[in-house]
């Protein structure tokens, strides 16, 4: 194969060092393209224009000698943030939508029928700009976008009309059926305008990537029949899980949990099993990530007898280590959200071995995973009876592991090397 086929660009509006979730997919696919003999090139937002959640200045190092374009971007967020915060913090919230205030409800409302299909679309104009100019100067073929933001695929929708490149779409999350959107007050004008711009994405792209297949596959089948659909999943780093030391070990039965956590994940179930359990257990709770500040309040109120120990935003690598330390690991899936997606985190919990709790629908890909761990459950919320069993089981077994069989197959380098063969050597 000659060099310039090899070449590959990807456009993530998230890129480090923006932190969370959504940047880590394409972060840890560029860096193993780069190790199995690809270069990958990136075209992204200059991170003091971008509307970032968290940073994480760490995430750089992943992707050392990795080149990557930056361009301007023109948003909207920090004057739709004065509706929703007190602070001028130039993102919406994650993972929910609040509307207590009649503020929220009209930034909800302006959200959903006027940032149409996000408000980060503003970065589009400048995203097509700086491919059209690298793609025609290095001669590459093979395009990939990835969303949310979904607007990210309207600039691969140009480039493709423009250039006749091969492009794949990835749809990190899913575009008009995401559970939110529900929330948003859209109207049928505004519906019909994301659904159109979704569908003609499907269409005109050579091949739809995801992160999960089932349902969610068969939902996006039925807007573009003939299209290509491949499920490559998140997972986990194999180096960064090898070279992270765990966190020290607590004398209490630990009890941990990182990431997002709103109002829209059912965590009030295991709340009420860890109260009832450490009346005769002495309990530490660590938490890490995006947590609303109010449910930590509420955590502390509702759990007297237990240390619970907030621990703010972490690094990746902070986060893998306060893992590591745990007893057992905690995750509730958004409602709503249980058929779409198995979260980078989870596969994360999973590579630890150490035994897992998440409230969720057991039957969903996420569930029918932690069915195949040693110690990991997927249980209903509504089973409380369950969640104190599996919770007796753990404090009377401490240091208990979890195992998943083929675990390696689950490797963000295992899983680019299927991105290679099943995606990038077949669109010649």
């Amino acid at each position: 194969m000659k060099a310039e086929t090899q070449k590959i660009l990807i456009l993530s509006y998230y890129w480090p060092p923006s932190g969370g979730s959504g940047v880590q997919r394409w972060m840890y696919f560029a860096k193993y393209l780069k190790v199995l003999g690809w270069e990958p090139i990136v075209v992204t937002v200059n991170e003091t224009k971008a509307s970032y959640p968290v940073l994480d200045p760490s995430l750089q190092q992943e992707v050392e000698g990795i080149r990557t374009l930056k361009t301007n971007t023109t948003e909207p967020l920090r004057w739709y943030a004065r509706l929703t915060t007190d602070k001028k913090t130039p993102s919406f919230p994650q993972g929910e939508v609040k509307r207590d205030r009649i503020t929220e409800k009209l930034a909800a409302f302006i959200r959903g029928n006027f940032f149409i299909p996000d408000a980060r679309k503003g970065w589009g104009p400048h995203a097509l700009k700086a491919a059209k100019k690298v793609i025609l100067q290095e001669g590459i073929t093979k395009v990939i976008t990835t969303g949310p933001p979904h607007s990210t695929h309207l600039v691969g929708l140009h480039l493709k009309k423009e250039l006749g490149i091969k492009w794949w779409a990835d749809f990190r999350d899913p575009w008009t059926d995401i559970f939110y959107n529900t929330f948003l007050y859209r109207t049928v004008y505004a519906r019909k305008k994301d659904q159109t711009l979704e569908k003609e994405v499907l269409l005109q792209a050579d091949g739809i990537l995801t992160t999960l297949a089932g349902e969610f596959h068969e939902k996006l089948q039925t807007k573009a029949p003939h299209q290509q659909f491949i499920a490559l999943p998140n997972g986990f780093d194999e180096t960064l899980m090898k070279n992270t030391p765990a966190a020290p070990k607590k004398a209490k039965f630990h009890i941990v949990f990182t990431g997002l956590l709103t109002q829209n994940q059912d965590f009030t179930s295991i709340v009420e099993v860890i109260h009832h359990v450490s009346k005769s257990h002495k309990i530490y709770f660590s938490l890490a990530g995006t947590i609303n500040p109010k449910i930590v309040s509420q955590l502390k109120t509702k759990l007297p007898k237990v240390a619970v120990d907030f621990r703010g935003y972490l690094s990746h690598a902070q986060a893998i280590a306060l893992m590591k330390s745990a007893d057992v690991l905690l995750n509730f899936i958004f409602k709503g959200a249980e058929t779409q997606m198995i979260s980078g985190k989870l596969l994360e919990y999973m590579a630890t071995e150490v035994p897992i709790i998440s409230i969720g629908n057991p039957n969903s890909l996420s569930g029918q995973l932690l069915a195949q761990g040693s110690n990991s459950w997927m249980i209903a919320p509504e089973d409380k009876k369950e969640i104190e069993k599996k919770f007796t089981l753990l404090l009377n077994q401490k240091n208990t592991k979890n195992k998943l069989p083929q675990l390696n197959q689950w490797s963000r380098k295992a899983i680019t090397q299927r991105l290679i063969e099943e995606v990038l050597l077949t669109s010649d």
